[in-house]
């Protein structure tokens, strides 16, 4: 099933506005929701939407949050959420990021007492849309497991590097800390599919292909799935993103960060506050003039794209490229929805007496 951009967009905002959020701050959540929807991340976008509506019946979420800075160099900032949507608190924290930049070369925001806040992609670009490089990470529920555990320890903790180019679209690198993101696993659940290998493991350490194994205590493994494959890396790369987001910021970290999925509460004694994300803009023109970057990035993207590929059918794809194709193609044509997340956005319109889709 489509629907358009704008129809779907009314209605997040109006199931934000019924939580109690301010129509500045509906509107910021919905554009970051909708964003993802648009670039073809369906684990992000609106399918999410209910989880958020959960969390706020539990008392997880503020939807009028007091977002403030509580420690401040000239590049550098901490900010406490007061438990908003992450989707609100991630946004205004980059914005603190790219002013400092603006200003000083670079900026840079830890943040604490926050929830989920969304794609790592859409925080990044907003510094990329002030010819800056944009860094955007997050800590999240743990449900991946070290290599060589079988222990749920860490989230899927998602990074993202986005960089200015010229004639070309940025580049934009965005990817789970995991062999795949939990929202994929969600996918697969409503579509009755399995998973390929690699992706989890159940409370033994075997590998399975259940989407639904997560539920009987098993876990996601780090991107590499396994030591010879290099879930090291994942693990080092997973525990950078906990660091920065938790530890850095005064947030939760590791096992103790508060789940975002349905089946897991919230772990007794929590050393911080909420969970944490970790924002970055620089300017390019700290290191060399933005025209001669930016020409050089289209000469890289250019490179890379004429690339020869073993399969003539085949070609290089630039990181951001699938997502770009995909707002284009769901800005023109709508944004398709599967049966069970329609039927569970509607009943949210019911819940709250919006206008259903």
């Amino acid at each position: 099933m489509l629907i358009s951009e704008l129809i779907l967009r009314t209605f997040t905002q109006n199931i934000f506005i019924a939580m109690g959020c301010s129509e500045y701050h509906a509107d910021l959540a919905a554009d970051v929701l909708i964003k993802s929807d648009l670039r073809g991340i369906d684990s992000h976008g609106v399918a999410r939407l209910s989880g958020y509506v959960r969390l706020w019946e539990k008392g997880r979420i503020n939807t009028k949050p007091n977002i403030q800075i509580i420690h401040e160099t000239a590049t550098t900032a901490t900010v406490d959420g007061d438990a908003g949507l992450g989707l609100i608190v991630a946004p205004v924290a980059m914005d603190i990021a790219i002013k400092k930049a603006s200003e000083y070369g670079s900026g840079w925001v830890s943040v604490r007492n926050s929830n989920h806040f969304g794609i790592a992609g859409y925080h990044a670009l907003m510094a990329v849309k002030r010819h800056m490089i944009g860094f955007a990470m997050t800590n999240a529920s743990p449900l991946v497991a070290p290599t060589f555990s079988n222990e749920r320890l860490l989230g899927t903790n998602p990074m993202c590097y986005a960089f200015p180019a010229g004639q070309y679209p940025p580049v934009v690198i965005d990817m789970a800390t995991s062999a795949a993101a939990n929202g994929k696993l969600e996918i697969a659940q409503r579509s009755g599919k399995q998973v390929p290998e690699g992706w989890i493991q159940d409370g033994q350490g075997n590998y399975t292909t259940d989407p639904h194994a997560l539920k009987s205590g098993g876990s996601l493994l780090p991107l590499g799935s396994d030591r010879e494959h290099g879930s090291h890396k994942g693990f080092g790369l997973s525990a950078t993103v906990d660091i920065l987001s938790g530890v850095l910021s005064g947030a939760n970290y590791g096992p103790w960060v508060p789940p975002f999925v349905s089946f897991l509460e919230p772990p007794a004694n929590p050393p911080g506050l909420g969970l944490g994300h970790f924002l970055g803009a620089m300017r390019v023109d700290g290191f060399r003039p933005i025209e001669e970057f930016t020409a050089d990035m289209d000469n890289w993207i250019s490179r890379f794209k004429s690339a020869t590929t073993n399969d003539p059918t085949q070609k290089v794809i630039i990181p951001g490229e699938p997502e770009l194709e995909a707002e284009r193609d769901r800005m023109a044509n709508g944004i398709p929805l599967v049966d069970s997340v329609y039927q569970e956005l509607n009943e949210l319109a019911v819940k709250f007496g919006v206008t259903k889709l």
